[in-house]
């Protein structure tokens, strides 16, 4: 384009962009442009980890092989650790501190045994949650997926390490005189409520690792206090008769001491429901969905500050 001056010179102008004066957001929408690991719609997101199921269940099951593959015993880890640690709690707490005081021996035995397996599927899960992200940074980098794929598969991988651990489990309940019954199939919908609350409290730890690595340094403390509080060494009732009830109720409705009352009244014949706080099971069906959905949204909220910064 070219217009003539007052002293009969041409000058060139230059063309109007058809561009010009849009905004960078209509910029973006006029070419079908999108920001780079923007993050989906809640609902996309839920496709986009369906999509992703294979990989998760394929992650979990590696992590879970290589947990231990540089230990002499191998896989054999997931059981004796805490069975040992169930040793440990009983010589300790069962025989000096006398703390199943109330029970009979065959029933605090698979009572202490059941504890110490349930709350460590919570423990090891908030635990490989809280550094889900912060600790596969040049994964959450290099690759585009759904972020949450990676708290989930560690909660799967412990859900995995869980279903090993309860063939002594087992062995422990039936050496103490409790035999199959139909209440042991209770232990299915009781392992898929706390998996649901184990994963939600999974992603909730992630974000919050993701910008606060620290918390990982923390966690040990706040899970070694959770477990004293939640009665997986003595019977809350039993050890608090006498205290204000406020106690009692608190204690015994905190998710950690209601997923392992279910397992127990499953597992234990004479574990009854005198031992148990009243709607154990809505309690346990509450905190499953309210920490899964609570927890996933929580998670997505965040999803495109993963790997950044």
């Amino acid at each position: 384009m070219s217009e003539t001056t007052h002293d009969g010179a041409v000058a060139m102008t230059k063309p109007v962009s058809p561009d010009e004066g849009l905004t960078a957001a209509r910029l973006a929408a006029k070419y079908g442009l999108s920001v780079s690991g923007a993050r989906p719609s809640l609902v996309e997101y839920v496709r986009q980890l369906w999509g992703r199921r294979h990989f998760i269940l394929a992650f979990s099951q590696a992590k879970l092989t290589a947990q231990y593959s540089q230990a002499r015993l191998g896989q054999l880890w997931q059981v004796a650790t805490p069975l040992l640690n169930a040793l440990v709690y009983y010589t300790i707490f069962g025989l000096i501190l006398d703390a199943g005081r109330g029970m009979e021996k065959d029933v605090y035995i698979p009572f202490l045994v059941t504890g110490v397996f349930v709350f460590a599927f919570t423990q090891s899960s908030a635990m490989a949650g809280v550094r889900a992200i912060s600790g596969n940074l040049g994964l959450v980098r290099a690759l585009h997926f759904p972020r949450a794929s990676l708290p989930i598969s560690f909660s799967l991988q412990q859900l995995q390490q869980l279903l090993y651990s309860m063939i002594v489990l087992v062995a422990v309940v039936m050496a103490t005189g409790s035999y199959p019954a139909l209440s042991w199939l209770l232990v299915i919908p009781a392992l898929a409520l706390q998996f649901l609350f184990n994963t939600g409290l999974a992603l909730i730890v992630a974000r919050m690792g993701a910008k606060t690595p620290d918390l990982a340094q923390l966690m040990p403390f706040i899970m070694r206090t959770w477990m004293y509080a939640s009665g997986v060494m003595f019977s809350i009732p039993i050890m608090l008769e006498g205290k204000a009830a406020w106690i009692t109720d608190v204690l015994q409705w905190n998710p950690a001491a209601v997923y392992m009352d279910l397992m127990r009244f499953a597992l234990i014949d004479g574990y009854g429901s005198e031992y148990l706080p009243p709607h154990v099971w809505a309690a346990g069906l509450f905190w499953g969905v309210l920490f899964a959905a609570g927890g996933f949204v929580y998670f997505w909220k965040a999803e495109e500050r993963y790997g950044r910064g």
